[in-house]
């Protein structure tokens, strides 16, 4: 019955940090869309973000800053990533290492966005074990 994934919703309690961290250190596209609403889109996806104060006429019932838990799958090589992250002063919490994806075994490295939410970002394990 389900395809795939559309958007998730992404709630943060200070957007301008929020923003650039998806936008410059993980180059997403910064979208607005309806009245004023804000998306980050990657690939065929995007988070929707929620704002301190933002009201959704339906939306989860306690939406709470830092309580996702994120995988994505980049689209260059991990030691890319790694350098990248560096460049833009966010510390790795673990990684590289070898993780269980929902299609194939991933090689893995775990960063907090301003909000503490952890985000794991992979590549197929396949492609090559340098340390980063």
């Amino acid at each position: 019955m389900i395809k795939s994934l559309d958007h998730v919703v992404l709630t943060t309690r200070d957007l301008a940090k929020c923003l650039a961290f998806y936008t410059q250190a993980l180059g997403m596209q910064l979208e607005t869309f309806g009245a004023g609403r804000i998306a980050l889109r990657f690939g065929e996806q995007k988070f929707n973000v929620h704002p301190p104060g933002y009201a959704a006429d339906i939306r989860a019932r306690h939406p709470t800053p830092g309580s996702l838990d994120l995988c994505f799958l980049a689209d260059c090589p991990l030691d890319d990533v790694i350098a990248r992250l560096k460049r833009h002063n966010i510390p790795i919490e673990e990684g590289p290492s070898i993780r269980t994806g929902a299609r194939f075994p991933l090689r893995s490295v775990y960063v907090r966005d301003p909000d503490d939410n952890l985000v794991e970002i992979s590549v197929p394990a396949d492609q090559g074990t340098g340390n980063g």
